[in-house]
């Protein structure tokens, strides 16, 4: 998963993206809320951990720019030295979805971070199979299964699919697509992405008359949506 970390404390958001990445997660620090924010409209992520005192926007005022511009499934964990019960009421009561009081150990950090993952993307570390709606990917032979049919497709087409399903409906930036599935051929050309993506919506057929829709977003990305009967 594709981690966003506002701390303006070095040690404290090296910490935090060290012990993420020990569960496999890509973790980007921003010492700066407006930063932070400048990267969120034209990225995306999978979760966010926010300080609540950075320089010139608080980790509250980014929080409130999440829930007002981003979708509210976008799980944010607060993790702050305020710990007084009416701070804690506050920031969940204004959107944040679990909050940590510093310090943290790594195995609670971790906990509340897998937990947050699980609730808004419906994960299961133990499952073999994720299924969703007429499309059952099977984990371990990165098999797929298609309106009862089984579909023939690459490991990457399989990442790239499996990607899009588990964000159905949401906007993936290219930089988000690029690490979560090239993760280290970060320089690959812009069109392997574009093809990979062309060969899905054929094999998949993953097209309006087929109820589903999967677009490019102009200098963004793409977006996977399932339609309903009439919006074809």
């Amino acid at each position: 998963m594709r981690i966003a970390v506002l701390d303006d404390d070095v040690a404290q958001a090296d910490f935090v993206c060290q012990s993420l990445a020990v569960d496999g997660h890509d973790c980007h620090a921003f010492a700066e809320g407006q930063a932070l924010v400048k990267h969120l409209r034209r990225q995306t992520f999978d979760l966010l951990v926010l300080d609540w005192n950075v320089p010139d926007m608080s980790g509250e005022e980014v929080l409130r720019w999440v829930r007002q511009s981003l979708s509210d499934l976008l799980p944010v964990l607060f993790m702050t030295s305020r710990s007084r019960e009416t701070d804690i009421a506050a920031m969940l009561n204004k959107g944040a979805d679990d909050y940590v009081v510093k310090p943290v150990a790594t195995s609670v950090l971790l906990a509340r971070v897998r937990s947050l993952l699980r609730r808004a993307y419906q994960l299961n570390q133990a499952a073999t199979r994720e299924i969703f709606g007429e499309f059952e990917f099977e984990l371990g032979s990165k098999q797929v299964v298609a309106r009862g049919l089984p579909v023939t497709l690459t490991q990457k087409e399989f990442e790239l699919a499996l990607l899009l399903f588990r964000h159905l409906s949401q906007p993936l930036s290219r930089a988000h697509i690029l690490e979560a599935i090239w993760r280290q051929d970060i320089d690959i050309p812009s069109r392997t992405m574009d093809t990979h993506v062309s060969m899905l919506r054929a094999k998949l057929g993953l097209r309006p008359e087929k109820g589903y829709r999967l677009t490019p977003i102009y200098g963004y990305g793409y977006r996977l949506e399932r339609l309903e009967k009439g919006d074809a």
